[in-house]
């Protein structure tokens, strides 16, 4: 049995008739009446009572009838659905974030956009440090990822810059020079650097180390932490003070100051990256609403 026998044999059932169905398939009558006759041959009963002016269904017709409409929206359904993954209106993406990325207010609009255009998509977010991101797309984890730039294996991806972040002097809010309107970097030479593991992200670590020796002194090091928003915390007990992006000023804590830097630009890209071949569709779209 195939699937066109149950399709030429619902014809027949809804229009009680061999020449009006043949007519609405766009075949030829004799063929449509001889796959009728298999289907019934396999099956091993008739489906019809051939009428003078027409035909209805026998009682195992009915059955059947009932039962092939059910196949073939089914099978109609999968069909549009398989489509629509293929075309990127519907399925899944999955989508990286490199710690701190998602605070930023353009990465915030961007998603928004992508959800308002294709609400059939299903975000499956992920938050890495930047080479378990960079191993996980090229591994074909993640379909695109949002990253900071610099990032020493972003040659080996697409990607698009998003947006161009300031960095800031995050301060205790006991520190002297927390009430001052802006920050040089030189004026923190004493003090201790809270910073994270330079495997979570070389190149923003590395900036961060030149922009210290740029103001004439190597910075104190002291306090690790597992990621960039937890050094506001550390910052807020008084270990010292951190470079973190403009985005993390934003978040609420009461004991801690973030400034501008005085006399010095020290910034950090968010880019979305992507695959350059072997992409989802759904990482174009996303691509395209940049």
């Amino acid at each position: 049995m195939e699937l066109r026998h149950l399709r030429y044999f619902v014809a027949v059932a809804e229009t009680g008739h061999f020449t009006r169905a043949a007519e609405q398939l766009g075949i030829s009558q004799p063929p449509l009446s001889q796959q009728i006759q298999r289907l019934e041959h396999e099956i091993g009963t008739p489906l019809l009572k051939r009428l003078t002016r027409g035909v209805e269904l026998t009682e195992a017709g009915k059955v059947l009838y009932d039962d092939a409409q059910t196949i073939i929206k089914l099978t109609d359904a999968a069909l549009e659905r398989t489509r629509a993954v293929a075309r990127g209106i519907n399925g899944t993406l999955r989508i990286g974030f490199a710690t701190s990325t998602a605070f930023n207010p353009q990465v915030f609009a961007l998603l928004h956009r992508f959800r308002d255009k294709y609400p059939g998509i299903v975000l499956e977010p992920q938050e890495k440090d930047m080479a378990g991101l960079m191993t996980a797309m090229g591994e074909g984890a993640l379909d695109a990822a949002f990253i900071r730039l610099p990032c020493e294996r972003s040659k080996d991806f697409s990607f698009k810059v998003l947006d161009i972040e300031e960095m800031m002097v995050a301060l205790p809010k006991k520190h002297p020079l927390s009430q001052e309107k802006e920050v040089r970097l030189a004026a923190l030479r004493h003090d201790t650097l809270i910073t994270f593991p330079r495997d979570l992200s070389p190149g923003l670590y590395d900036a961060v180390t030149q922009a210290c020796e740029d103001a004439g002194f190597t910075p104190r090091y002291g306090q690790q932490c597992p990621q960039i928003t937890s050094s506001l915390s550390m910052v807020a007990t008084g270990f010292g003070y951190a470079l973190v992006p403009a985005s993390l000023s934003k978040i609420d804590e009461t004991n801690v100051r973030c400034l501008p830097l005085a006399g010095q630009t020290l910034t950090t890209q968010i880019a979305l990256a992507w695959r350059r071949t072997d992409n989802c569709k759904a990482a174009l779209h996303l691509v395209g609403l940049l």
